[in-house]
């Protein structure tokens, strides 16, 4: 049999191509009439700040490779040059997409709904009179006229921020045009609510800008005036070895982010040409990046619409988290972790556990220390409190992440508070993001032994996302991992490597390599004819290394099911290369952001759980943690309950086809779209077990299951 080159660029798909596909699956479901009108609008807003980040970063980072001369083809065989003429075409198509959605199903919907959003065209005589009003108070206190001539340059428009551009002509020069600029007051809701009876209401703040801009411009003729904004290049770019305190480096260079490289221009499409080619010109971009757009600047501020608008019936029906109940007589956390550890699968278990245990150590006289990683937390979280008044009587250490993109000037914040405190604060390790979500405590129990509590966690110690991210949490006392944690938290703060850190996997040290001995022992038990699976859930998959391991294993003949939120850069379905793999997407309701490594093992079954994707910055330029689940039982839950689930979901499964396109999972043997009663929704399904709505019998028999009952009876008795 002829040997198959496993490098073939052929068998990689584009990363950012990836990225932009799983973005269109969010569009989706924005276009999806199955999915409340609100919650439509919601996933719409969301796919416009996916993709400001999205150019802010990494349409960022290609311009600069583009601009330095870069040729260098990545995986799948494309140059920066050629990489950029897909992506540009791909953007733009999707653009029109988003506005096509806005324009022709969500707003008359809403409409239809009795939620207006309107133009100064269709104001009443009540709605006129309050809009004077509003921009004689409000508005024209806080706006700057800026007209561009040899005295007065263009304004320095700062990342993102919406303006108003004019065509101008002087009444006393009618043969110059002159370029005018207003900045759109940020300290203003760019949605007004307007007074209304038997509608809500709504006007663009851009439009009053607008409508108001004669009294602006004396002296002036508007020709013509359209909203724009502009989007910068967001990386930041540290000399960490040169700096003497990267607080103040990433502090100076945050400010400098504000004033980067542009990389995007979007404009109202009936501009005048001669604006968008001034605009073009000034910010120095080439015609690709003008983004033309039919409809409001900025989609994500349709957000305030569903944030502001009271109507039950027009969102997803809200669940409450399941609590976790110990069953100790003495309801101590401590006490319960020295009998048997805790698994909780948030939103669905309660947050609130790992608040209440970092609370508990923080105020227990018998916890000797604590230590934390910081990466992303809530204006409003318990934790950082905790740790400020812990700091008084106990020795605390917090590891917080400064370079945690777009949370900097946040976490720059907590970091200042935290050490005036007391607290011992570290930055983590020069060159490598702090990534992995790890809280130990060091506690004198009654019986006098002196014992360490830990959490490992796969999400942030961030309570207002994890009401709508999919996460998993460990609460051990198991002092294998424990003293593991102790040694990666002396990794952080000394940079003290030890020779392992048995059980976990730690990036950049030993993960990658222990993640292809684990995928290559798989693909020997097949060849063994052993139990041979692979079961990985994950929010990207792009390491080279990884995705040519497992092509390997499905060649040995591993069947291998993948879980990919977003990115995926694996080609399934590849005849002898990738014909035993299956991708599949889950993008609904909530943010798919747990992480699972399943291996069968022979039929000595391993779970991995973690904060790490397989991608190149989660294995060699973060620290990460990669935890696995020692307890019998609590494997079972995660394979039999959890796994299960998403792996027979066909509601919001999209599986990934060898050419890189997704298609639904019922459409995966051409049927029709099936009844709402023959869909299976995991993550609802999920809701109503907390609920207990539902036991995990409902779960379609897609696959063989082992010990089912036994694993959930373990699984639920914690809580």
């Amino acid at each position: 049999m002829t040997r198959i080159s496993l490098d073939n660029p052929s068998y990689y798909i584009n990363r950012e191509l990836s990225w932009m596909a799983f973005n269109r699956r969010v569009l989706e479901e924005a276009y999806d009439e199955r999915n409340p009108s609100l919650e439509r609008l919601k996933f719409l807003s969301i796919t416009a700040s996916n993709l400001d980040e999205f150019c802010e970063v990494r349409v960022a980072a290609l311009a600069q490779q583009i601009e330095d001369g870069n040729t260098d083809a990545g995986p799948d065989g494309l140059s920066p040059s050629e990489e950029k003429d897909l992506l540009s075409e791909t953007i733009h198509d999707f653009v029109n997409d988003q506005y096509r959605c806005w324009n022709d199903e969500l707003r008359p919907t809403l409409a239809q709904n009795g939620i207006r959003v309107l133009g100064i065209e269709d104001l009443d005589a009540e709605a006129s009179a309050f809009v004077e009003q509003y921009c004689e108070r409000e508005l024209d206190l806080l706006v700057t006229p800026v007209t561009v001539d040899p005295s007065h340059p263009f304004p320095r428009v700062i990342n993102k921020a919406l303006c108003v551009g004019f065509l101008l002509r002087r009444r006393r020069r009618s043969a110059l045009t002159y370029t005018g600029v207003v900045t759109v007051p940020r300290a203003l809701p760019r949605l007004i609510r307007l007074p209304s009876q038997d509608t809500v209401d709504f006007i663009f703040l851009a439009d009053l800008v607008t409508h108001h801009a004669s009294r602006m411009y004396h002296g002036y003729d508007i020709i013509s005036a359209a909203a724009f904004r502009v989007t910068r290049n967001s990386n930041l770019y540290l000399a960490e070895e040169e700096s003497r305190s990267l607080l103040e480096s990433v502090r100076a260079e945050l400010h400098n982010r504000r004033k980067g490289d542009a990389v995007r221009l979007e404009i109202e499409a009936d501009a005048n040409p001669e604006i968008i080619e001034r605009l073009r010109s000034n910010f120095e971009l080439e015609s690709w990046q003008v983004f033309p757009v039919d409809g409001p600047v900025n989609l994500y501020r349709l957000f305030n619409i569903y944030e502001q608008v009271d109507r039950p019936d027009l969102k997803f029906k809200p669940f409450v988290p399941r609590e976790l109940r110990l069953t100790g007589k003495s309801r101590d956390i401590f006490e319960e972790l020295r009998s048997h550890d805790i698994l909780l699968h948030h939103p669905f278990d309660s947050f609130d556990a790992v608040t209440s245990f970092i609370e508990t150590a923080a105020e227990d006289p018998l916890v000797l220390s604590i230590k934390q990683t910081l990466y992303r937390t809530n204006e409003q979280s318990p934790i950082v409190p905790s740790l400020i008044s812990a700091a008084a009587t106990k020795e605390v250490t917090a590891v917080v992440e400064l370079k945690a993109r777009f949370d900097e000037a946040s976490n720059i914040r907590w970091a200042r508070e935290l050490e005036d405190a007391g607290v011992q604060v570290f930055y983590g390790l020069v060159g490598l993001k702090t990534h992995c979500k790890l809280s130990l405590m060091v506690r004198h129990d009654p019986d006098g032994m002196t014992r360490s509590y830990a959490h490992l966690g796969t999400g942030n110690y961030n309570a207002a996302t994890a009401r709508f991210y999919t996460d998993l949490s460990l609460l051990t006392a198991d002092p294998e991992i424990t003293s593991a944690v102790h040694d990666v938290f002396s990794f952080l703060t000394a940079y003290a490597e030890h020779p392992n850190y048995d059980p976990l996997l730690v990036s950049p040290l030993d993960m990658a390599e222990h993640s292809l001995a684990l995928i290559a022992r798989e693909a020997e038990h097949a060849r063994q004819g052993r139990p041979a699976r692979i079961i990985a859930k994950m929010n990207a998959l792009l390491d080279k290394n990884i995705i040519l391991a497992l092509y390997r294993a499905s060649q040995a003949g591993v069947e291998i099911d993948l879980l990919v939120r977003g990115m995926c850069a694996l080609r399934p379905g590849i005849p002898r290369v990738s014909d035993r793999i299956r991708v599949r997407s889950i993008v609904g309701r909530l943010l798919e952001h747990s992480r699972i490594y399943y291996f069968s093992n022979g039929g000595e079954e391993e779970i991995y759980l973690g904060s790490a994707d397989w991608m190149p910055r989660n294995l060699y330029e973060r620290v990460e943690v990669t935890f696995p689940l020692k307890d019998m039982l609590l494997r079972d839950r995660v394979r039999h309950e959890i796994l299960d689930a998403y792996l027979a979901d066909n509601a919001k499964t999209r599986l990934l086809q060898k050419n890189g396109s997704y298609i639904r999972a019922w459409q995966a043997h051409g049927k029709r779209a099936p009844k709402e009663a023959a869909l299976f929704n995991a993550q609802e399904f999920l809701i109503s077990l907390a609920e207990g709505k539902q036991s995990i019998d409902a779960i379609p028999h897609t696959i063989k299951r082992v010990s089912r009952r036994r694993g959930t009876e373990k699984g639920l008795r914690t809580r």
